[in-house]
C-alpha cells in the first residue's frame, strides 16, 4: 500500500469547493500548522531594511577646488608648498619670473602716462576755448584723444590685474592661494618654463566630501534625495544629494551622489570605498521569494491576522513586486507589525484554490 504525503492528507480534511479568495482568511489548527511547516515573520521586528552595499569613490565637491595657474608665460622661480599642505587665503604659494609679465608693466606705464598727457591737454584746451582763442572743433578733438588715452589705460591696468602681475616695477610675480585648503596636485618643478594657464597648483577643501556611487537600477525604485547612506564598517554617515538621469549602457548602473558632512576628515579624494543603502521600509520590504504567490495576474503575501491555542487565522495580502535581487524581492504592500509566512506558502495557496486528493 502507498504512503500518501501529509500535506495530501491535510488537502483531503478540507471542502473541495473553496475557491481563491484574497478576502476571504484560513483558519488552521495547530496541529495543521504544523504539518504544512508554516513559519512566520514580523515585519519591522526581525525583517530589517537589509542595506546594499555599493562601490563608491570619494571625490571632492567641484565648488570646493580653485587652480593656481601662471597667468602668463615664465620660469618657476620659486615654490613654497608641496602636495598636502595646507595653505590660507593670500598666501604666496610661488613666484614666476616672466619677460611678458615686464612687457604688461612697461605698456600699463606708458598707456597711463599717455593718458596723463592727454588730461593736461584737454585742460588746457577747455581754458583756452573759454577765453575764445580756440574753435570748438579743436576742443572736441582734444576731448577725443583724452577719452581713448584713458581708454587704453585701464585696459593696460585690466591687463595687469588678470595677470596679477603688481604695476610697481619689475619682479618675480608672485601667484597666491585663493583660498584656505589643502595642496592636492603640483603641477609644476622649481626651474620649469611655463605657458600662460599652466597649472602650478590645485587647491581644495577637504569636508564637506561627496560619494560617487555606482548603483544598480533594481535599488532606484523608491529612492529620494536624502536617503541616508553609510560606508561599511564605519560611523561615516552621509545623505543622497543626486540622482543620475541617465544608465550606464556597459554597467547598466546610474550614478548616486552623496554629502558626506561630519566625518569627512577620515575621508581622502580618490579613495574607494563600499557604502550601505538602506532599500526597505515599512511599506517596502524584502521577503524571499518563495514567500510570494501569483494568482489571476495578482500578487500576494500569506499575512496571520490572529492567533489563539485553538489554531491561527491567514490571510492573503495583496503586495506589489517593487525590484529583485537574487532570491529576494522587495515589495510594497505591507505593513510594521504584519506577520509574514516565510514557509509553508505553497500550501496555503493549495488550500484556497480548494485543491484535493485521490
Amino acid at each position: 500500500m502507498s504512503k500518501i504525503h501529509p500535506l495530501r492528507l491535510l488537502l483531503l480534511w478540507l471542502p473541495t469547493t473553496l475557491a481563491w479568495s484574497a478576502g476571504e482568511p484560513l483558519l488552521l489548527q495547530a496541529s495543521q500548522i504544523r504539518s504544512l511547516g508554516i513559519e512566520t515573520l514580523v515585519i519591522g521586528q526581525t525583517l530589517e531594511a537589509r542595506p546594499s552595499r555599493l562601490p563608491a569613490r570619494v571625490v571632492v565637491p567641484t565648488d570646493q577646488i580653485r587652480l593656481v595657474s601662471a597667468p602668463v608665460s615664465g620660469l618657476v622661480e620659486r615654490l613654497t608648498v608641496a602636495t598636502g599642505f595646507k595653505v590660507k587665503r593670500g598666501e604666496v604659494v610661488a613666484r614666476l619670473s616672466s619677460p611678458e609679465a615686464l612687457t604688461l608693466q612697461r605698456d600699463a606705464m606708458e598707456a597711463a602716462s599717455q593718458s596723463n598727457l592727454q588730461q593736461q591737454n584737454l585742460k588746457r584746451d577747455e581754458q583756452l576755448y573759454a577765453e575764445g582763442l580756440i574753435a570748438e572743433a579743436r576742443l572736441q578733438a582734444t576731448r577725443a584723444a583724452a577719452s581713448q588715452a584713458a581708454a587704453r589705460a585701464s585696459e593696460s591696468q585690466q591687463h595687469l590685474e588678470m595677470a596679477g602681475v603688481s604695476g610697481k616695477g619689475a619682479g618675480p610675480l608672485a601667484l597666491t592661494a585663493p583660498m584656505d585648503g589643502v595642496v592636492l596636485e603640483q603641477g609644476a618643478a622649481l626651474g620649469q618654463r611655463v605657458e600662460a594657464s599652466a597649472v602650478i597648483y590645485r587647491i581644495a577643501q577637504l569636508a564637506p566630501l561627496w560619494l560617487e556611487i555606482q548603483a544598480p537600477t533594481t535599488i532606484f525604485e523608491g529612492l529620494r534625495l536624502g536617503t541616508p547612506v553609510r560606508i561599511a564598517n564605519s560611523d561615516i554617515k552621509g545623505r543622497v544629494i543626486a540622482i543620475g538621469p541617465s544608465i550606464d549602457t556597459a554597467s547598466q548602473t546610474r550614478l548616486l551622489r552623496a554629502l558626506v558632512d561630519e566625518g569627512a576628515e577620515q575621508l581622502t579624494p580618490g579613495q574607494s570605498v563600499e557604502v550601505e543603502i538602506a532599500q526597505a521600509s515599512a511599506q517596502d520590504q524584502r521577503l524571499p521569494a518563495a514567500a510570494v504567490v501569483r494568482q489571476g495576474g495578482q500578487t500576494y503575501a500569506f499575512v496571520q491576522i490572529a492567533s489563539d491555542d485553538k489554531g491561527s487565522s491567514f490571510e492573503a495580502r495583496p503586495v506589489k513586486v517593487m525590484g529583485q535581487s537574487g532570491e529576494g524581492l522587495r515589495v510594497a504592500g505591507l505593513q510594521a507589525g504584519d506577520r509574514v509566512v516565510l514557509k509553508g506558502v505553497s500550501g496555503l495557496k493549495a488550500m484556497l484554490s480548494g485543491a484535493g486528493g485521490e
